[in-house]
């Protein structure tokens, strides 16, 4: 008997879960229930489709229902999912073009919901032109207002709110970041960083109306928004996208399966629920946040295909485990390239832990070479342990792979004593004698 998968959302993770789930269990009947007219759109390109470095957003989608067709794949998109039955393994379908309802029975269920923006509710929120910057559509509206609006404020100084702040304002348009922090990209560096990040914006122009939250928005006659009102002042506006954060898309299991309090799904490290014959994947899951060893909610592209992938691995018998992550994350911001993992001095004072740092400030290359920049590197590690918890880094010159490296130090529980002595490569043209990495072990000890 064939086993019946059922797939409910073609996000990343759930592209990811389809086609490797198609290649390992050919004679499965997979079919993928998706509410959406298109699938796979990489919503981290939306920013360069709004700035016009990408041209053509044709490029930001990875897959098709065709594609997944080839693959043997029974794909009903514009179906939207209502009801799951754990117990009867049956889940309600409508087909939002024609409105007819369908039951499916499945053997196993695979939950890659996603996650959707945060939305508050306060007066104005519905007027035109507040909108929202997720998927495909948003992205085709964001461009198409931008096109009239001389004014733009962008609530939420995370990495999306920052990087369409730089595109907005790299189209000529007067622009405003609002955040209710004190500085921006508050969860992903240090204030060092973030003081150099906000005077690249502001040099440019960019009015930065932090430590404010948003009460409210007026509009015109016309219904079209003109105003945000915040805790701090009024700031005049033609357009206003919400950047606020997302929270994970998952009422349909919400007491079926367990949970943390805002919504995120658990799962095992082999992508199991609490329901045996259900995984879930992607930002509609909880992940493991190896510095603290605790679960958390950190919606990655990154982490949504490995998730999605370990579905696929684990479908009928658990075979790799799960490794969790650092949130390992990078942004370049006009001349800055920017990388982050794992924790923040910040985010682990906030969580009562002993922590010291590393900063080092150098040259990144050897000042005989013709041209180097400088960088900055910071390591947060135990005091007493001197296990690696996090570390970021920014520059003119792109280095941002150290992350990646200090990333993997974290995951295998490193310390500080031993990067010292980690055997990096030496050439002029790119580094020091002693590596950057190196030189923040060696600071510590």
């Amino acid at each position: 008997m064939k086993t019946k998968i059922a797939v409910i959302g073609c996000t990343h993770a759930g592209t990811a879960a389809i086609t490797g789930m198609a290649r390992l269990y050919p004679d499965a009947q997979i079919t993928v229930f998706e509410r959406n007219d298109n699938i796979s759109f990489l919503s981290c390109g939306i920013a360069l489709h709004v700035g016009g470095v990408v041209k053509n957003a044709d490029g930001l989608f990875y897959s098709s229902p065709q594609q997944l067709a080839d693959l043997g794949v029974t794909t009903l998109m514009r179906h939207d999912v209502m009801n799951i039955d754990t117990e009867a393994k049956t889940l309600q379908a409508r087909n939002l073009a024609t409105g007819e309802e369908i039951t499916h029975s499945y053997d196993k269920l695979v939950v890659t919901t996603g996650s959707w923006p945060i939305v508050p509710q306060m007066d104005g929120i519905n007027l035109e032109n507040v909108v929202l910057c997720k998927n495909f559509n948003h992205a085709q509206t964001i461009i198409e207002k931008a096109k009239t609006a001389n004014r733009i404020s962008v609530i939420g100084a995370g990495y999306i709110g920052v990087e369409l702040v730089e595109a907005f304002e790299m189209l000529g348009k007067e622009v405003t970041l609002i955040d209710n922090m004190d500085r921006i990209l508050y969860k992903y560096l240090d204030k060092e960083l973030t003081d150099v990040t906000e005077q690249a914006l502001v040099e440019r122009g960019v009015q930065l109306a932090l430590d404010q939250t948003v009460t409210s928005f007026t509009g015109d006659e016309n219904g079209k928004v003109t105003t945000v009102i915040t805790t701090a002042g009024e700031y005049e506006t033609d357009l206003v996208v919400l950047c606020i954060g997302f929270r994970p898309n998952t009422d349909l299991l919400k007491g079926k399966v367990d949970m943390l309090p805002n919504g995120a799904i658990l799962v095992d490290e082999y992508m199991h629920t609490s329901d045996p014959d259900i995984f879930a994947a992607g930002d509609s899951c909880a992940v493991h946040y190896n510095p603290t060893g605790e679960h958390a909610y950190i919606p990655l592209a990154t982490n949504a295909v490995r998730m999605g992938t370990l579905v696929a691995r684990n479908l009928l018998e658990p075979t790799i485990k799960y490794m969790g992550t650092q949130g390992t994350s990078g942004l370049k911001i006009y001349d800055y390239n920017i990388g982050s993992t794992g924790m923040t001095e910040t985010a682990a004072l906030a969580a009562g832990m002993n922590v010291k740092i590393v900063t080092i400030l150098d040259n990144y290359r050897p000042e005989f070479m013709p041209t180097y920049e400088p960088v900055t590197l910071k390591v947060v590690y135990e005091a007493e342990t001197g296990r690696i918890l996090g570390a970021q880094v920014i520059s003119k010159i792109d280095l941002t792979q150290s992350i990646n490296t200090l990333s993997v130090c974290i995951q295998n529980r490193m310390t500080m004593d031993e990067l010292s002595f980690v055997d990096f490569f030496f050439q002029p043209h790119y580094n020091k004698p002693w590596n950057l990495l190196n030189q923040a072990g060696l600071q510590a000890v």
